[in-house]
């Protein structure tokens, strides 16, 4: 991550502690299961499913605030490229990682950022499902966390599964709805560089996770 200005940093710093970490223990109820196996540095990834724009606000507020210069939620590049200002908001101050979507250029590596976030020691937020889904559905996961694996099989993969705030904040909804959400945090999912095992590891490490829950499908 390109070092930011002091400016910069200090309003990253207050809208995490001035307004996600408000609306995260005051707005929203959050229940939070195994905290003890999230990271307590970097590197690290975390897999997580996707139903909200919540979901990245949540997980970056579970590890520790000294932690936040590291943390590098990864999203596509082009879903920012329709507006300079959000483009701006989203790298500078949420500290997205931008992925280009679709077929490499010949001789490009499509996760080189990826690979030099994680030889720097930062923690990455995936997920792998790629897109916000309906709430509390999973949607097939994607290979780029695989190829993520493979590449560095010392790295930690943690998965997280999120529950309510796909109704908390829906997708295509702009008004937030107080809701009361669930966190389970996985064991680290290993297969040894293995992509398809990996891959069977980590979809049966979430279902157990929401298994865990026992919630009733929503209506």
């Amino acid at each position: 991550m390109s070092e930011r200005s002091l400016p910069v940093r200090l309003l990253r710093r207050l809208f995490f502690d001035g307004v996600v970490r408000f609306l995260v223990l005051f707005v929203l109820g959050l229940n939070v299961r195994h905290r003890e196996r999230l990271p307590a540095q970097g590197p690290a990834v975390i897999v997580a499913n996707h139903n909200s724009h919540l979901d990245t606000l949540v997980l970056m507020t579970l590890l520790p605030r000294h932690l936040l210069p590291r943390i590098r939620p990864v999203a596509a590049m082009d879903y920012f490229l329709r507006n300079r200002a959000l483009a701006w908001f989203a790298r500078e101050i949420i500290g997205i990682l931008p992925l280009r979507r679709g077929r490499p250029r010949r001789g490009e590596n499509p996760f080189a950022d990826i690979d030099a976030a994680l030889a720097a020691g930062e923690i990455l937020i995936l997920f792998p499902e790629g897109t916000r889904g309906e709430p509390e559905r999973f949607a097939a996961f994607k290979q780029g966390v695989a190829r993520i694996h493979q590449a560095h099989p010392e790295v930690p993969v943690i998965p997280v599964f999120l529950h309510g705030l796909g109704k908390a904040l829906p997708r295509g909804e702009a008004l937030l709805v107080p809701f009361f959400c669930d966190v389970f945090v996985g064991e680290p999912v290993d297969a040894g560089g293995e992509r398809r095992v990996f891959m069977q590891r980590l979809e049966q490490a979430m279902n157990e996770l929401a298994a865990e829950g026992d919630f009733p499908p929503w209506e």
